[in-house]
């Protein structure tokens, strides 16, 4: 059994007029307020031969993140059940509702080194709908790949007969490092307009000393400008965290990020630039034991044009602070 509780508060110091503060952020998006940024509860049945997870969630992430889906869709953080495909339990299918394999962020706040989402993480899909086949032939490689019903997407959109792919590279060559590449490749469009994307996610996380840890992401992605055009539309992503440990209960981290779309594909800010924003965060740890998470985050953007609004006007840098406390269960039932 799974359950999860994070409970926040923000302040942004440009004051908007709505709770919610920044549209390309969707995670810990509500100004001045005390909200459940995610409250989960979930189920897993393992076995050597099978896997089943069923776990639902809500409050402000599947709110904002799951803002196409109808219903109670919205609800679903995973909803699986995987086989067993060899005798050595090393081959697996996978089908249903699971978290993306895309990045170093997962939607549990907790288990990140940062409060709030890197802008990589809020712009790659979360969550995926499909099947998947993950391979683990030793203890250094682990290869997957899946057919999904597109970018983060539970129902398929509307009009579009053309399933997604994805795949991931995970090397692991001892307990100090990991290296991942990731991609997607289809589409999120409807077939009258289809325009292919191609994604590609590659991060690294070493562990420096016992204290010290490093992640460095860079992220590019590539879009048709229309149906069946040869000219492609292209975004990066570069993304930098420091964390040091003090002690088991204290821990500081340190971010650093550019995140850059001139041409709007992912993050559409209808100015002459686009949108080209840069970011640094100071995020402070406290955990009085291991299941419980107090966190404090300052955190600057900082963009070329002039996309957040403070008194009535554009400006072109955004101030935020936020806190949160967390919870995190996993019992295993007899």
């Amino acid at each position: 059994m799974l359950g999860y509780l994070d409970v926040f508060y923000a302040y942004d110091f440009n004051q908007p007029e709505t709770s919610k503060r920044l549209p390309f952020l969707y995670n810990h998006n509500r100004h001045n307020e005390f909200n459940i940024n995610q409250g989960l509860l979930g189920f897993e049945v393992l076995h050597s031969k099978y896997r089943v997870n069923l776990s639902l969630h809500t409050s402000t992430y599947p709110i904002d993140n799951y803002s196409d889906e109808p219903g109670l869709l919205k609800n679903i953080y995973e909803a699986y059940i995987g086989l067993s495909l060899n005798c050595k339990n090393n081959l697996w299918l996978d089908a249903g509702v699971f978290t993306s394999h895309k990045g170093f962020e997962i939607p549990i706040s907790m288990d990140n080194w940062t409060l709030t989402r890197s802008l990589c993480a809020e712009n790659v899909p979360y969550f995926l709908t499909g099947v998947k086949i993950t391979y683990q032939p030793n203890d250094k490689w682990e290869v997957l790949g899946n057919i999904v019903n597109g970018w983060q997407r539970i129902q398929k959109i509307q009009g579009n007969s053309m399933p997604s792919f994805g795949t991931q590279v995970l090397f692991t060559p001892n307990n100090r490092f990991i290296f991942n590449w990731s991609t997607f490749i289809g589409t999120d469009d409807p077939d009258s307009t289809r325009r292919m994307r191609c994604f590609n996610n590659f991060y690294g996380e070493l562990e420096i000393s016992e204290k010290l840890g490093l992640i460095a992401g860079f992220d590019i992605g590539y879009q048709q400008e229309s149906k069946g055009s040869s000219r492609y539309r292209n975004w990066h992503v570069v993304t930098l965290i420091l964390r040091y440990e003090f002690t088991k209960k204290w821990a500081l981290a340190f971010r650093a990020e550019n995140y850059v779309d001139s041409n709007e594909v992912m993050i559409q800010t209808n100015t002459p630039i686009g949108f080209d924003t840069s970011g640094l965060s100071v995020n402070g740890d406290f955990r009085p034991i291991p299941n419980l998470a107090c966190r404090l985050e300052l955190r600057w953007l900082n963009s070329l044009d002039e996309i957040f609004v403070k008194d009535d006007y554009f400006k072109q840098s955004n101030l935020f602070v936020a806190t949160s406390v967390a919870y995190k269960l996993r019992k295993q039932l007899k």
